[in-house]
């Protein structure tokens, strides 16, 4: 070159990730699938393996399988083939095929949380390298011209080009976002969550979900067992123990240990024909009990270069398996976005597209979801029926499911 000096060109700050869960790590990996630069920062010291059994819908794992993640995914979880909605005293109130089964391009997969987590933090330690970093916990932030800078509990800040609070329900983001938003919201429906390995049941890939929304049972496999007549098999019960004017459990009182005492006088207002259910609890070494809570929409989740993303800008009541589904969908379209726009437009694109779509789904589901169809019948015929067309009408019934299937984006 003839003396001319080239230019140095600074790269671009990194988007800055507050929270390496399922929704944070997804966005990750679709920021570097783009190209663009990221840090997640994660407030955990070390991953583990933490929940129970979600489930993933079609058009979530469409876009992990965009990721390459589907091979990894079959490998911890199980392909959802049916799910079947029952009253309390076993009889079929509703069924309907899931994922591919149902004529989607992609599964519905019924998995272990920590797993699919364990899946997500895989791909990204394979493909970021060193830009996970734990023990992260973020307090606060400040913009500025052209940047954001997040601050962090250990007196540590880091500038980036954007601030993404994937920081779950008891965000901190959202707080800074919304001092005076109204909190965590209690229904009065208190969870106890477990897995254990069982005998396979109905073909070892049918999920089901019993009772109404005061007192239910959801059933499902999320691996495979120890042999191959079983699977690692989870089971959820709810029970109506409170009302909505109570303030949420604390904290600490989130994710403790179960006691059988609390949780069999429920189990046994349960009869499936196929399954001792009293059995399948008895047998699990440890379970969890949680309170069912969401949050009230928010009129906005963006501020110039700073945005919420998953269970920090629209926790749900976990029915119709939607609460991980929407952050990946949040992830997927974000990254999108910023490949495509200027930082704060795109985060103001990104906030319309996908604020009123979950604010929907969470007022949707504070009526029951698609597991309304249990509450109706429920209502209609507390003792059980012989005929379910003198209960309901099947129009009625496919419109409960159909009509939120419509509503979470994964119709056919």
């Amino acid at each position: 070159m003839s003396g001319a000096r080239r230019r140095y060109k600074a790269p671009p700050p990194p988007v800055l990730v507050a929270g390496g869960g399922i929704g944070g790590l997804t966005l990750a990996l679709s920021l570097h699938e783009r190209g663009i630069p990221c840090l997640v920062l994660e407030s955990a010291t070390e991953v583990k393996e933490l929940g129970v059994g979600i489930n993933t819908l079609p058009h979530a794992i469409r876009e992990l399988a965009a990721l390459g993640l589907l091979p990894a995914l079959d490998r911890a979880g199980i392909r959802t083939r049916e799910l079947r909605y029952l009253n309390r005293f076993g009889s079929r109130i509703w069924t309907e095929m899931r994922g591919l089964h149902a004529g989607h391009d992609a599964p519905q997969f019924s998995i272990h949380r920590g797993r699919l987590h364990g899946v997500l933090w895989q791909a990204a330690r394979e493909r970021l390298e060193k830009r996970l970093v734990p023990g992260m916990r973020l307090v606060g932030f400040a913009q500025g011209q052209g940047s954001v800078t997040a601050n962090f509990a250990d007196g540590s800040s880091i500038r980036g080009s954007a601030l993404v609070g994937a920081d779950g329900i008891h965000s901190v983001l959202r707080h800074k976002l919304h001092p005076a938003d109204g909190g965590i919201r209690w229904n009065g429906i208190q969870m106890w969550r477990g897995a254990v390995d069982w005998p396979a049941f109905e073909g070892g890939d049918t999920m089901v979900v019993a009772g109404d929304m005061k007192e239910k049972l959801v059933l499902y496999p999320i691996g495979a067992g120890a042999t191959p007549g079983t699977r690692l098999t989870n089971w959820v019960v709810c029970a109506q123990i409170g009302d909505a004017a109570q303030p949420p459990p604390r904290r600490e009182d989130w994710s403790r240990p179960g006691a059988l005492g609390d949780v069999l006088p429920h189990v046994q207002r349960f009869r499936v024909p196929w399954i001792d259910v009293e059995a399948l609890v008895r047998a699990t070494p440890e379970f969890w009990e949680y309170p069912m809570c969401d949050r009230d929409p928010l009129p906005f989740w963006s501020q110039g270069r700073v945005t919420l993303l998953g269970d920090a800008a629209h926790p749900m009541y976990p029915v119709g398996s939607n609460g991980a589904s929407q952050a990946i969908l949040d992830a997927r379209a974000l990254a999108a976005l910023l490949s495509e726009r200027p930082v704060e437009e795109a985060l103001a694109a990104y906030e319309a597209a996908r604020l009123p779509a979950t604010r929907e789904l969470v007022l949707t589901n504070r009526r029951g979801g698609p597991e309304r169809v249990v509450d109706v019948v429920s209502e209609r015929a507390p003792d059980g029926f012989d005929r379910l067309e003198e209960v309901i009408a099947i129009d009625e019934l496919a419109a409960i499911a159909r009509g939120y299937a419509q509503v979470a984006g994964f119709a056919r």
